[in-house]
């Protein structure tokens, strides 16, 4: 069956390639060229809304840069020559949609925890400017790594940085995204961002097991927003829900209103925010 692009389908498949795909984004408004670093599919989180499949296997661990660079060089020599959107699946993608958003490293886990990532960011920032394109790279991370000195080395050629805040209490954190690692370090390394450039929050609210964040844990996050953008930057927030299937069937989508209402709290707080449903 012939693949269609669009925003219920973020299968990381194109081809025969290993770490670069596209996917058509709600958030980034357009195709998204996606790095995915975590072919194994290993991630430190476990969040029950996430679509990887992870009962079928991965592939090696090891990052073939000279691959990794073939394969997005081939699909931004498209971009550059105006045939992108000629070539299957791309010529699937709805006329409004059809410009390139970003190129963004997120994929089947967190994008930071490979020791090969300072030198992926270098290649892919090296492809894209040898190619004269001005589309933003983009790091959807979840946060845990932007601590280590050879992710923070790497963040000045990054665009752009999307860092996860999915909760205002441990509890919740623990639940919606799956971990045991340290709530704290996660907030502190998205305060120490902040500080140093604009930061993107990207927060995923959905129901667990019928039940949705309440006001209480709604307001905790609020604060901790608070309490990042009076250190630093955050350049606006993102809230969004599912749209797509995910792994655990307990998982379910908020409404927009609720959507609405939680951005309206976080620009009641001076925070630009913006609501994305799941349709």
């Amino acid at each position: 069956m012939a693949r269609t692009l669009d925003f219920q389908d973020h299968r990381r498949d194109l081809g025969d390639n290993r770490y670069v795909y596209a996917v058509v984004s709600r958030r980034a408004r357009g195709l998204s060229i996606g790095v995915n670093l975590n072919p194994d599919k290993v991630c430190n989180f476990d969040c029950p809304y996430c679509q990887v499949d992870r009962t079928v296997p991965g592939g090696p661990a090891t990052i073939d840069l000279d691959t990794l660079d073939a394969e997005l060089s081939r699909l931004l020599g498209w971009v550059a020559d105006g045939s992108l959107w000629q070539h299957p699946p791309f010529d699937t993608v709805a006329p409004a949609l059809r410009r390139v958003a970003d190129i963004a490293f997120a994929g089947d886990g967190e994008p930071t925890t490979p020791a090969a990532f300072p030198g992926a960011v270098a290649r892919v920032r090296a492809a894209r400017d040898r190619f004269g394109l001005t589309v933003p790279v983009r790091l959807l991370t979840n946060a845990t790594m932007l601590h280590r000195e050879r992710v923070k080395a790497a963040l000045p050629l990054v665009d752009e940085v999307w860092g996860k805040l999915d909760a205002g209490t441990e509890a919740w954190y623990r639940r919606v995204d799956g971990t045991t690692f340290p709530f704290s370090r996660v907030l502190s390394n998205l305060a120490e961002t902040a500080a140093t450039r604009p930061l993107v929050i990207q927060s995923m609210f959905c129901t667990l097991g019928g039940e949705g964040p309440s006001d209480m844990e709604i307001d905790a996050w609020v604060g901790r927003l608070g309490v990042i953008a009076a250190g630093g930057t955050i350049d606006h927030v993102q809230i969004y829900t599912v749209a797509r299937k995910p792994s655990d069937t307990t998982v379910g989508a908020l409404s927009q209103a609720r959507l609405e209402e939680i951005a309206g709290k976080a620009r009641a707080v001076g925070v630009r925010a913006e609501a994305f449903g799941g349709v």
